[in-house]
């Protein structure tokens, strides 16, 4: 094939942008290690009562008959709960990229008699939601472990429905620390798709927790 001025100034444009700071600055931006240790740290008795769990779900939109994913569901303890408010008529995607993590929630979906929960096998890089299908979503305290954010987001974005809700509750932090300051979060979905529909405190229960909820721009 013959190269043209035309591909030489693309190629330098795509090198320029690449090379930006702001891009620098994404491309280095600090992840924590996905949690692959004990699931049973998520089950601690009181979690409901800090993170205000039903108020969570309430402003989420979760309500019977609804479709939620849980991403990053870990132990499962989102999942159930949500499970449980949506009745039978309700799907919960619970999504992780740790097999272990889905053997796990498969025995207790099978276990608590929740048969309207469907365990997904995501990637780092991929949620494998099907499109169109999801009223809301919840990342509780997952955000910050995800390397590639705008991508990710974008594949998110395909599987709600219109008029779906992202939530995600985090903890402020460098993204190395087991957290993520809320500027970044609201900056990366933004070039994602998404806009910041509401933001609350209540989840922080150590005092640097936010609840941000997104909505398709």
């Amino acid at each position: 094939m013959k190269l043209t001025a035309n591909h030489f100034r693309v190629a330098l444009l795509t090198c320029l942008i690449a090379a930006s700071p702001a891009a620098h600055a994404r491309a280095q931006r600090p992840t924590s290690q996905p949690y692959s240790g004990d699931l049973s740290i998520f089950e601690y008795p009181d979690r409901d009562k800090k993170l205000q769990i039903d108020r969570v779900m309430d402003l989420l939109g979760i309500t019977p008959g609804k479709t939620v994913a849980d991403l990053g569901a870990g132990s499962g303890w989102f999942t159930v709960r949500a499970a449980r408010r949506i009745g039978p008529q309700g799907i919960v995607f619970a999504e992780d990229i740790n097999s272990k993590a889905i053997d796990y929630i498969d025995q207790r979906a099978a276990k608590e008699k929740l048969a309207n929960i469907r365990t997904v096998l995501g990637t780092p890089d991929d949620p494998k939601l099907p499109a169109n299908s999801t009223d809301a979503v919840l990342m509780l305290k997952v955000y910050h472990e995800i390397a590639h954010p705008i991508p990710v987001m974008k594949l998110l974005k395909a599987s709600l429905k219109p008029g779906g809700k992202v939530g995600i509750i985090d903890r402020s932090g460098s993204g190395g620390d087991h957290g993520l300051d809320r500027d970044i979060v609201e900056r990366e979905m933004r070039e994602a798709g998404f806009k910041l529909a509401s933001h609350y405190d209540f989840t922080k229960a150590d005092g640097q927790d936010y609840f941000l909820i997104f909505i398709v721009k």
